[in-house]
């Protein structure tokens, strides 16, 4: 879990809708403040007041319920965009005989669905009338392809360099059954009922194209729940993710995204999502000392500044020494292993949900995070950085990877487009 925080969101760059007002005066462009931790996208207020056919007078929606992401624009949605309260992780498989052809009808069906959506519309077709009085919810939907993918739709030649396997860690103990998959949907909102809307209709539109292969929930603290924006609590406790890339970083976009011109040419502007199931021995871990806690992070759990000194974004102090001459921040600690600058400059944009799937046999809890992580390569992203964590990182007594999954993440579609499309009918 690299010690990275989640930027602020970047304005989209599609384009809003035009100005409509309702009998209220509520334009489609008022823009909300930012809620709760992280800054999630805005958008049009008068249009998330629920469905399409809600009445003309209806009362405008809290913040939270009228922020909306943008489908369309230059990259999917779903990646720069703050942590949402509620996520689904989900993929699928083609079915036999399932090829190119189906493959391209349901992405098809997924970005139409996805659209309506994320705009607090009803469904395409059969919708189940589970978030009729909510509305966008700064919904995410975001699709992915696996390695598998290209060869069960004869794009073997377009399969990117970038999605080969990730290499065997140590801390490894993956069940295949809930890894990889030839497909990848990311669904993310402030609402579990807009999320679990989206996830049903994703699933219904699958059809008999495809299968799902395994699906995780998560979650993260609701906006609005602190007295101020601030870095998101694992359930270590410990604030995660101090460190990561900002949008106003100039290579921000160098880190996460393909460029242009880059190859293949279906994936300009598009990512690749490294998705790990960390299971946390929260047992083990609670039986420390908040003071022996921080040793294993190298940063203070009240407020996340590093062990060397100051605040959560102060620069940490690696030559400091305490007084017994030792490092102020333990040689073995996570957040001195991850730095970026300790690991060739390799970063990544974590965007992480909590998981709690209950409790095994013996009380122990089934809990952890959902670790998703961005960047325009794995290679020279999360792959280096999760070596040298396997060679020595003093949270690894306290953590199982249990699942992985790598997927190459097109860029967005165009207005008219379907996420793909230039890979299905290039």
């Amino acid at each position: 879990m690299p010690d990275q925080s989640v930027p602020q969101a970047r304005k989209p760059e599609s384009v809003l809708p035009e100005p409509v007002s309702d009998s209220g005066g509520i334009s489609r462009r008022a823009l909300l403040g930012t809620a709760g931790a992280t800054g999630l996208v805005l958008g049009a207020a008068g249009g998330a007041v629920g469905y399409a056919s809600a009445p003309a007078q209806a009362t405008p929606l809290t913040s939270v319920g009228s922020d909306r992401a943008m489908f369309h624009g230059k990259h999917q949605p779903g990646i720069t965009e703050g942590l949402q309260a509620r996520g689904h992780l989900v993929a699928f498989d083609l079915v036999a005989g399932a090829g190119r052809k189906e493959a391209a009808a349901l992405l098809r069906r997924w970005s139409t669905t996805a659209e309506r959506l994320m705009a607090g519309e009803a469904a395409p077709h059969d919708d189940t009338d589970v978030a009729r009085d909510a509305g966008p919810s700064s919904l995410t939907v975001t699709f992915g392809f696996g390695h598998s993918f290209f060869a069960r739709t004869g794009l073997e030649k377009q399969r990117p360099s970038a999605l080969d396997p990730l290499p065997d860690f140590s801390s490894d103990r993956l069940d295949k059954a809930r890894s990889d998959g030839d497909l990848w949907v990311q669904i993310g909102a402030d609402d579990a009922l807009v999320a679990f809307h989206a996830l049903r209709a994703i699933q219904k539109d699958a059809g008999g194209a495809a299968r799902i292969r395994w699906q995780m929930n998560g979650f993260n603290r609701t906006p609005g729940a602190t007295a101020h924006p601030m870095t998101a609590r694992n359930l270590m406790g410990q604030l995660d993710g101090t460190r990561n890339p900002k949008p106003a970083d100039p290579d921000f976009d160098q880190r996460l995204f393909v460029p242009a011109t880059g190859n293949p040419a279906w994936m300009a502007n598009g990512s690749y999502a490294v998705v790990r199931r960390i299971r946390m021995l929260l047992d083990d871990w609670e039986k420390l000392s908040v003071t022996a806690q921080e040793q294993v992070i190298g940063r203070r759990k009240a407020d996340g500044a590093p062990l060397s000194g100051g605040g959560e974004t102060t620069a940490m102090d690696l030559e400091k020494t305490d007084a017994k001459g030792g490092y102020a921040v333990p040689i073995n600690a996570h957040a001195r292993i991850t730095r970026p600058d300790q690991n060739g400059g390799a970063a990544m944009l974590r965007r992480p949900f909590s998981y709690h799937d209950g409790f095994d046999a013996d009380g122990t809890p089934d809990a952890g995070l959902l670790f998703v992580c961005w960047q325009a390569d794995p290679l020279r992203g999360f792959v280096p950085v999760q070596r040298k964590l396997d060679r020595g990182d003093a949270l690894s007594r306290f953590i199982r990877h249990e699942a992985s999954g790598l997927f190459a993440v097109p860029g967005g579609a165009a207005k008219g487009e379907y996420v793909g499309q230039r890979l299905l009918e290039g």
